[in-house]
């Protein structure tokens, strides 16, 4: 059964080179192991998504360029996520906040083509359906 996601799980981008972790602000006053709980939006670039250190990804316009200077050899740049969407599917059977809790198996986009998990919850304790 997928854990409840929480303030300082760990996250891995397909596209990134390093693990970053995930921020929850305490706005929706639900905590889990001292750490406040995650929903679906909680998906803000900056705010709760941080970098993952270099992107490798072509479809970032900085590493296409920093890669198309380099005769064609992949050069990546730093990292900045661009998650525009929520996280996918979400657990809809426990709501937080007036939307679905974030649960370990679901997956954000980054408009720069990778896709971000949840490597660690934060916290293993409390299941959800």
């Amino acid at each position: 059964m997928p854990q409840q996601v929480c303030n300082g799980a760990l996250l891995q981008c397909t596209m990134g080179m390093a693990p970053s972790s995930l921020t929850v602000l305490p706005i929706n006053r639900v905590n889990t192991a001292e750490q406040p709980d995650a929903n679906i939006m909680d998906h803000v670039p900056l705010v709760n998504i941080m970098p993952f250190g270099m992107c490798m990804s072509l479809a970032n316009p900085e590493v296409a360029a920093a890669t198309s200077a380099a005769f064609g050899v992949l050069t990546p740049m730093p990292c900045i996520p661009v998650t525009t969407s929520p996280w996918i599917p979400g657990a809809p059977t426990v709501m937080l906040g007036g939307n679905p809790t974030l649960d370990s198996t679901s997956t954000l986009m980054c408009t720069w083509a990778g896709m971000i998990q949840v490597i660690e919850p934060g916290e293993f304790t409390v299941s959800v359906p």
